[in-house]
């Protein structure tokens, strides 16, 4: 990415000079994107339109997941994945072409997660978002993945900033603030495993499929939630972090304790896991809501919940009523655009584009990139194609 001082005009190569000089004012306009997501273990592309009063449509959405290369493993192996994504993400972005309707060639910018991820799947998506946008001489946006959840719910409900967000995932669980494009505050976050995480850990030692989640959630349905007392970490603490390895840790040695587990002794674990990390995640949620209220009175509340964990009932369940009570709106986009998928990535790149924000050639892949990092904000130098 460009830094302060520097001009992509000026800069060597033939090709980052196209493609600066291609970047046309958006603002205003209707324009296409192609998203590109390869930050885990799905390989995604979409095509999305942004009309020129700010709202969108979906043209196209593929995905494809991983879950029988990484079965084997009871997790995701960072290699495998890669090598995934570059046998298929051609044929995927083909496919998103083809069921929008849109050659290539007319697509207006090309976006990609840029980071945060699996460095050999990030890689592998922005390289190839780089050479469609040299090849088509279109502008390149490199898409912070988190952006991408924390703006989706502008495509899907219309939202205007501010609002709250909760990011619950496999890598993620954070509360942040949205003030606009580019402008985010984290006011909360995990100071060990993220949710997905716990979830997924929980499912591998009690010897369930994979992905844990919904296998944990499945379980949970058939248990009696009220057998296990598990611990609820930083529940009395004022501070709006989160804490899931503990959690974990007691779920080890409950089973431990009773081992061999029966069917019923695996549901009852499970149900007890889910009840503790709901009514954690609910006590969290009530208190960032207050926190939004007091800070921005003449802001409507509103918490948008992203992430895979969005899909599971009972935390769902127990946010709709933790909303309720605190006069809050809460929303929650369709369940597949709140896993990976490409149209979150197409739709930040044209949030960004519309406000003249595109990134040079030599933008980088990043393992790690915190939503409130400085480098997020319009206008600070970074990867602002001007």
């Amino acid at each position: 990415m460009r830094r302060k001082g520097e001009d992509c005009k000026a800069v060597g190569s033939p090709v980052v000079r196209a493609h600066a000089l291609n970047l046309k004012d958006f603002s205003g306009k209707r324009m296409r994107l192609l998203g590109i997501e390869t930050s885990c273990d799905e390989t995604a592309a979409a095509i999305v339109e942004r009309d020129a009063s700010g709202r969108g449509t979906i043209l196209s959405n593929i995905v494809r997941s991983q879950y029988a290369e990484h079965a084997p493993y009871g997790g995701v192996v960072p290699e495998l994945a890669a090598r995934a994504h570059v046998s298929h993400l051609d044929h995927i972005i083909a496919r998103a072409a083809t069921e929008a309707g849109v050659a290539l060639a007319s697509v207006d910018g090309v976006a990609a997660t840029a980071g945060p991820g699996l460095i050999g799947g990030v890689l592998v998506g922005l390289t190839t978002a780089k050479a469609l946008a040299a090849a088509l001489g279109k502008p390149l946006v490199a898409v912070n993945h988190l952006e991408a959840h924390a703006l989706t719910a502008r495509l899907t409900d219309g939202l205007s900033f501010p609002y709250l967000l909760l990011l619950v995932s496999g890598g993620h669980s954070q509360f942040v603030l949205v003030r606009g494009v580019g402008d985010y505050e984290r006011w909360g976050t995990t100071i060990d495993d993220a949710l997905g995480e716990a979830f997924d850990k929980v499912a591998k030692l009690l010897g369930l499929g994979n992905p844990g989640g919904p296998e944990v959630e499945r379980q949970a349905l058939l248990g009696d939630p009220t057998r296990f007392r598990f611990p609820r970490p930083l529940l009395k603490e004022d501070r709006l972090d989160f804490s899931f390895s503990g959690l974990k840790t007691a779920v080890r040695l409950a089973a431990e304790q009773i081992a061999p587990l029966a069917p019923q002794d695996v549901a009852d674990i499970c149900a007890g896991f889910q009840l503790a990390v709901t009514e954690v995640v609910t006590t969290r949620a009530a208190a960032a809501l207050g926190r939004f209220c007091a800070e921005l009175p003449d802001a409507p509340p509103v918490l948008v919940v992203a992430g895979g964990v969005a899909a599971n009932q009972a935390i769902g369940g127990g946010l709709r009523h933790t909303a309720e009570r605190m006069g809050a709106r809460l929303v929650v986009p369709p369940i597949p655009l709140c896993t990976d998928n490409g149209v979150m990535v197409a739709w930040a790149g044209a949030e960004r584009l519309a406000l003249g924000d595109s990134d040079d050639f030599a933008a980088a892949a990043k393992a790690r990139w915190p939503l409130d990092s400085a480098d997020m904000a319009l206008g600070s130098g970074l990867g602002h194609g001007d």
